[in-house]
Parts: C-alpha cells; sequence; structure tokens
C-alpha cells in the first residue's frame, strides 16, 4: 500500500468534513448530547417513591412511622387522604405508586404487646419498583418494631456483606460505561456509512476510480480522519463520565484508549461496509441505526445480564462487537482490569474489526456496474 494516496484521500476527508457543519456537529456533539440524555435518563435507582398516607389512629406512634418512612429518602409523602376511596383515584391516576393505610387500634395494639398491621399497596404495573419498594417498605417496619421493643433480635446466621466495585451500589456507575459503548457504536457507524455512499451520489466516485489508488487505501483513507473524530470522542465521554457523573476510572486510562481503538476500527469499518453496500445516504444511515443502536442497547449487557436472555438471543449477542467493548469499559472503570483479564475481548474485537474490514475491501468494486 502506498502511503501517500492514504494520505491524500484522508486529507480528501476531511476537507469533506470541514466544509459539512452537520457531519462536524454530528460527530462531536451528538456524543455529547446522547450521554447527557441517557446518563441522566436512565437509572435504576428507587428513591423518592411517591407515597400517600391514610391514618385512622393519628397517634403519636403513628406519625413517628410515617417519619421514618420519608426520613428514609426512599419515599416522598405527597398526601394525607381521608378516605378509603382516594387511595384508588392516587393509584389508578398514578399519582401515587405507594400507600400507606393505618388501622386506628395500631397504637393501642402496640401498647398492649399486640401485633399492628399495616397495610401497604402498591402499584405492580412497574414490577421492578413495587419489588424494591416492598422491599424498603419491610426495612424500615423491621427498624420501627426492633426501637419500639427496646431490643436487636440477633439471628441465628449473621451474614457480614462486603459489595466490591460499586460498594455505594450506584446504578449511574455501571450505566455510564456501558452507555458509551452504546454510543461510540452509533456513531462510529452512522459517521462512515455516509462515506462511500455520498460518492456515488455527488457523482464523484468515477474520479476515484479512474485514479490508481488501491481498494485497500481508499478504504482506510476514508477510515482514518473519522478514527481521529471517533478517538477524540471517545475522550470527551470519559471526561465526561469521570468529572460529569462522577464515575471511577479504576484502571489504565492508556490500556482504555488502546482498546476503544480497536473497538473504533471494528465500528467504523462496519459503516463503510453498509455505506459501499447501499450506495445510498437515506439507506446507509438507517442500516446502520438499525443494526447498531438496536443490538448494542439490548443485546450487549449494557442494561440487561446476557445470561439471563434466552439462549438463541445469548448466541445472536455473540456477533455484538458492543457486548465485548461494555464488558472491557465496565472492567476498566469499576474492577481496574488488566489486559490479561480482558484478553479474550480484545483479541473477538480485534478479529471483527478485521473480517469486517476484509468484506469490506471484497465488496468495492473498482468499476461502474
Amino acid at each position: 500500500m502506498n502511503l501517500l494516496r492514504i494520505k491524500a484521500v484522508a486529507k480528501k476527508e476531511l476537507i469533506q468534513i470541514w466544509r459539512d457543519p452537520l457531519s462536524l456537529a454530528m460527530a462531536f456533539l451528538m456524543p455529547v448530547m446522547l450521554l447527557f440524555i441517557f446518563g441522566y435518563a436512565i437509572t435504576l435507582d428507587v428513591n423518592r417513591i411517591r407515597t400517600i398516607v391514610y391514618d385512622l389512629d393519628k397517634s403519636s406512634l403513628s406519625r413517628e412511622l410515617i417519619d421514618k418512612f420519608s426520613a428514609s429518602g426512599y419515599f416522598t409523602v405527597v398526601d394525607h387522604v381521608a378516605d378509603q376511596k382516594e387511595i384508588d383515584r392516587y393509584l389508578d391516576s398514578g399519582n401515587a405508586l405507594v400507600a400507606v393505610s393505618i388501622p386506628s387500634d395500631f397504637s393501642e395494639k402496640i401498647r398492649s404487646g399486640r401485633n399492628a398491621q399495616l397495610q401497604v399497596i402498591v402499584d405492580g404495573s412497574d414490577s421492578n419498583t413495587a419489588t424494591i419498594a416492598l422491599g424498603y417498605v419491610s426495612a424500615i417496619s423491621e427498624i420501627f418494631s426492633q426501637r419500639l421493643e427496646g431490643r436487636r433480635i440477633t439471628p441465628v446466621i449473621d451474614p457480614r456483606l462486603r459489595v466490591w466495585y460499586n460498594p455505594e451500589l450506584k446504578s449511574r456507575n455501571f450505566i455510564i460505561p456501558g452507555l458509551i459503548a452504546v454510543i461510540m457504536a452509533v456513531i462510529a457507524a452512522l459517521l462512515t456509512s455516509l462515506t462511500v455512499a455520498r460518492e456515488w451520489e455527488r457523482g464523484t466516485m468515477e474520479q476515484l476510480i479512474a485514479t490508481p489508488i488501491k481498494t485497500p487505501e481508499l478504504i482506510l483513507g476514508k477510515l482514518l480522519p473519522y478514527f481521529m473524530i471517533g478517538f477524540i470522542d471517545v475522550i470527551l465521554s470519559v471526561l465526561l463520565a469521570v468529572f460529569m457523573f462522577g464515575v471511577p476510572l479504576k484502571g489504565s486510562v492508556f490500556l482504555l484508549m488502546a482498546l476503544s481503538g480497536v473497538f473504533l476500527f471494528g465500528g467504523l469499518s462496519l459503516g463503510i461496509l453498509i455505506s459501499i453496500v447501499a450506495k445510498s445516504q437515506l439507506v446507509a444511515s438507517q442500516i446502520s441505526m438499525v443494526a447498531t443502536f438496536l443490538p448494542a442497547f439490548l443485546l450487549s449487557g449494557f442494561m440487561y445480564a446476557v445470561s439471563n436472555m434466552p439462549e438463541a438471543l445469548q448466541v445472536i449477542s455473540y456477533v455484538i462487537p458492543a457486548r465485548y467493548f461494555v464488558t472491557i469499559l465496565k472492567g476498566i472503570f469499576l474492577k481496574g482490569s488488566t489486559l490479561s483479564l480482558l484478553v479474550t475481548e480484545t483479541v473477538l474485537l480485534t478479529v471483527f474489526g478485521l473480517l469486517v474490514f476484509g468484506i469490506a475491501n471484497r465488496k468495492f468494486k473498482k468499476r461502474i456496474a
């Protein structure tokens, strides 16, 4: 391969990008915007659950119990209702997710040493939130009961729990690294999916075909500018993750950048392949979105564990490069993983990139049909 010809194509592509403000905006602003939007919108933490209270007892003990719910930070008491029908209205309208009903004999039973009942109604349309909310209610009730008894119940088994890698159990710490992988998968393919198709639509491909440039030189020349742009996007995303969202970066920054480069090569090669096959910017952009966003979002393990998926989907996920990049990012960010622990993902990403680049090289023909 001739480096001068590769450099000439790369320079031409850089000039084309510079003359197209839309491409520049998509290249630099889109990843940042997506990270902001999804980073703040997607969370698995359940807190400030809208709660209403139906207190028939109106005693100091019932008020103390309600204060326990409010002080926990998990529940936000939005109203005190005076009728059972109002509970149905709040839950039906979605203005509350939890209703706590305290019977009139609540404090009397507690003072007499009997078991006092507490009715908790939870909106189960969101099963995940409902399950977590019920767990919070059980914990608060148990702590309240122990305080009233003036003693701590010693269990038969005393587990000593320790959470590694994400001790605060913040969902943002594992969502943001996975989100970077999803965004870069989309951006990488979307950027290069327009390059070859643009040449065909504008009638400049005939001029390129007439030159002595070889197919690998042409593809590499078109990849290089977008590789630099993608690398800048990765750096911006990592900086936002660490300094804006507070995600800890425990591993090697150099390793993170190196493996990101391997992933970018595969993603950009996929975009080039789509552009070669489609020969239309509109069709190429649509194919790249469908081929990258949905698989990366749903089948990469970003949001849902691959091991919990049906076996057919687990098999399909092996051809999704974002699956391996999600593992790499979470490992380097949260665990401080080294290359020896990520060698499988690195090899598979490298194989994917070389395979897609090879297919793109064979698909592109230097002749007019």
